[in-house]
């Protein structure tokens, strides 16, 4: 059947994801969910933050010269190999020679390159299939190139896209030493060297140093894959004896771990990092990311109370219980190291999302409650605030129901508008950021189906452009997710937030029986930016955060404000719908196997 509307017409089949798209590992059917996998690699942990190659697996850049850690903690994101034989693939245009041109085949080895997501409503692109291209010549035996083992990794717009990258773009520079916020973005190919300083890259280089995870070290990897997917990762890790699994528990269906952090011990101490990427090539080297990068946590003396090493906003009680909510022993040898440790340097606040039922006060300890519960307690009302804005950027929409009273508004804005113990529940704009159709290679990181989207057109008039000149992202694919409340003039800022959380239900839990009970299906994990723990009443935005400068307080809001709202001729990415009218900007288009 077919739908017109301001977005377009849509086509869809006669499947249906009335929820968000099935785990790895139940039943498929014939659904067009993506598949996961690692860009240019036979090795995949898929959707996953720790890539499992020898000789090693990066995991983290540090601005303190330090030793690689000892041990390291690291959770990874749900697999979804279950869906690897419905592939989307983008698809080159052959009425654009002038592009095809300067594009030359991909770097692949038999799987070709792949990007890869986790987002709970779907997966990714997996790798181009020869099934889904035009045909084309073989080519001569003679004329193939031998890869080159130490060669960058594949681009979607081929090798040339790297030849005009500057000798030291792997070379990371020393954060300000006044960098209170301590949030970053990645580096991405192909940007103007003065959007890269200050940004960081998995790359061993320079006096920002790059710990890996060596194959002395011993590594706890935190993951939801189940059946062939469980038994896959397993087999990948089987070179690695140092390296051991924990399974988290998924017992609501549809819900996925799609947490990413890493928990690093050093000779000199431990650290914690909370970000928005998978560690795939894919999405460091071509998307948007974020992640927050806590300071070098030391040691507590010896007869230390168990109370010591807290911090003003509670990180360390509130990590320790998260960690506590997998309820698994192979997690119990490193709650119990974390707490030998002083967080209290640390002035962010955790916002976790766990899979269960919660009522009572439990209700406020996950998902958007506990982030309302944050901002009550946090935040204070500001004059004017039912014209302050909130923003919410994201990489996956689930399913919102047929209006938004049935959960964006009538639950997850009232969270969102929470401003101190004000009892004024103003109902001001709210602005949601995603992309459309301009980049199609990236695509399938941005699961939106058909389906899905068929069902909740009043959603699409919330929606704004992706546009990130200020930080030059627009053409970087946005996988990360923020969200934050902002001034009428887009100059200050109530809160911010950078999470693992995309706008579903899954992620941020639901109410149910009368509001006297909170559900939330998977794992989330996040950290709030609230102005009191910073010594200020709201952070100004930083308009130009790159060149990054030492004296600047302001906030490095990643994308432009304010934002722009979609066009007539706008429309959401859907990633199950054929974009073949025209190439996007480097000459793909889109066709849905």
């Amino acid at each position: 059947m077919s739908q017109d509307s301001q977005h377009g017409k849509w086509t869809i089949s006669s499947s249906d994801d009335d929820e968000d798209l099935p785990l790895s590992g139940t039943t498929t059917s014939n659904r067009h969910q993506p598949a996961e996998s690692n860009q240019g690699s036979h090795r995949s942990t898929s959707p996953a933050i720790l890539k499992l190659e020898p000789p090693s697996a990066a995991v983290e850049v540090k601005p303190e010269p330090t030793k690689p850690p000892v041990s390291s903690l690291v959770t990874v994101s749900e697999a979804r190999q279950s869906a690897a034989k419905n592939q989307v693939n983008p698809v080159k245009y052959e009425t654009s020679p002038s592009l095809a041109g300067k594009r030359k085949k991909e770097i692949s080895d038999s799987s070709g390159w792949a990007l890869s997501d986790s987002d709970d409503d779907g997966g990714d692109v997996k790798k181009k299939s020869p099934g889904n291209e035009p045909n084309r010549t073989p080519p001569s035996p003679k004329t193939k190139k031998t890869k080159v083992a130490n060669e960058r990794p594949p681009s979607p717009h081929g090798r040339l896209y790297y030849i005009d990258e500057p000798e030291d773009f792997f070379e990371s520079s020393i954060p300000c030493l006044n960098d209170a916020y301590r949030f970053y973005l990645n580096k991405v190919t192909g940007l103007d060297r003065k959007y890269n300083m200050h940004a960081l890259h998995t790359k061993h280089h320079g006096t920002l140093k790059l710990v890996f995870i060596n194959q002395d070290r011993p590594v706890l990897i935190v993951h939801g894959d189940k059946r062939e997917a469980k038994a896959r990762l397993v087999q990948q890790a089987q070179p690695f004896p140092h390296i051991r699994f924990c399974q988290a528990k998924l017992d609501i269906a549809f819900g996925t771990h799609h947490t990413k952090m890493m928990l690093l011990w050093y000779e000199e101490g431990f650290r914690v990092i909370i970000l928005t990427s998978n560690l795939i090539r894919a999405d460091w080297y071509q998307k948007t990311q974020g992640m927050w990068m806590g300071p070098l946590f030391p040691r507590l003396p010896k007869g230390s109370s168990a109370s010591a090493g807290e911090s003003p906003t509670f990180f360390k009680r509130d990590l320790l219980d998260y960690l506590a909510s997998y309820r698994a022993p192979e997690l119990e040898e490193w709650i119990q190291r974390i707490k030998e440790y002083d967080l209290s340097e640390t002035r962010v606040h955790l916002v976790g999302s766990t899979p269960g039922r919660y009522v009572g006060s439990d209700m406020e300890r996950w998902g958007h409650l506990r982030l309302r519960k944050l901002l009550y307690d946090h935040t204070e009302p500001i004059p004017g605030e039912e014209r302050w804005p909130v923003i919410g950027q994201f990489s996956s929409i689930g399913s919102m129901g047929l209006d938004k009273t049935k959960w964006l508004a009538g639950e997850f804005q009232r969270t969102l508008t929470t401003l101190g113990k004000s009892c004024l529940r103003p109902d001001p704009p709210m602005h949601l950021v995603c992309s459309s159709n301009t980049n199609l290679v990236s695509g399938g990181s941005l699961p939106y189906s058909i389906q899905t989207a068929q069902k909740q057109l009043w959603l699409h008039s919330y929606f704004h452009r992706w546009k990130a000149n200020t930080t030059g992202r627009s053409h970087a694919m946005p996988h990360i997710k923020t969200y934050m409340r902002a001034s009428p003039d887009f100059t200050q800022l109530a809160w911010f937030l950078v999470t693992s959380a995309n706008l579903s239900k899954a992620a941020w839990g639901a109410l149910e029986k009368n509001n006297t009970q909170m559900m939330v299906r998977s794992y989330e994990l996040g950290v709030l930016y609230v102005p009191s723990a910073f010594n200020m009443t709201t952070f100004p935005v930083h308009k130009n955060p790159f060149p990054v400068s030492s004296s600047s307080s302001g906030f490095p809001v990643p994308f432009d404000l304010p934002p722009s709202s979609y066009s007539a001729k706008d429309q959401p990415w859907i990633w199950n719908i054929p974009y073949s009218q025209a190439p996007d900007r480097h000459g793909n288009i889109w066709v849905p196997s």
